[in-house]
């Protein structure tokens, strides 16, 4: 099952630099990523959001190609128009994603000069994370961690 993890950074470039450290444990298979998303809030108050391809995309892009190109073949015209659409449904029913509204509501709610740092984790060594995400100082906002786990990334972020 996919766990959700959102955290607040202190600083304005933490969640950029912490996504760094933990793309380095996805290389060596030591976490893998449904869905992530940055958020950052310049000191003037201007918030940017950075939202990551995620899995559902890729996988609702490789069943529109597919389906696109035996359609296309059998029906050269009107594959390519069913076969996006047909992918744009795929993703529809797959979005297991970070929701954009919950990211608007951390958004309008984070303070100036900070940044967070959104995961939709299909599978993770919990220590490996937890190590990643120790250099930098912030808060849990939400998980669906076991209360344990949850209770050692609140730890490592003080």
């Amino acid at each position: 099952m996919n766990q959700l993890i959102v955290v607040a950074f202190d600083h304005f470039d933490d969640a950029k630099t912490a996504m760094a450290s933990l793309r380095s444990l996805e290389k060596l298979g030591r976490i893998s990523f449904e869905d992530t998303a940055i958020v950052q809030r310049d000191p003037d108050g201007k918030a940017n959001v950075r939202n990551e391809v995620s899995g559902t995309t890729e996988t609702a892009t490789v069943v529109g190609a597919v389906i696109g190109g035996i359609m296309s073949f059998a029906f050269p015209l009107i594959g390519v128009a069913i076969g996006a659409a047909l992918g744009a449904a795929v993703g529809a029913m797959l979005d297991r994603g970070v929701s954009a509204k919950f990211i608007d509501e951390v958004k309008t709610t984070l303070r100036p000069g900070r940044s967070a740092l959104f995961l939709v984790v299909r599978r993770s060594d919990a220590d490996a994370t937890i190590a990643a995400l120790r250099p930098f100082s912030g808060d849990v906002i939400q998980t669906t961690l076991d209360t344990e786990t949850e209770e050692a990334l609140r730890s490592a972020l003080i």
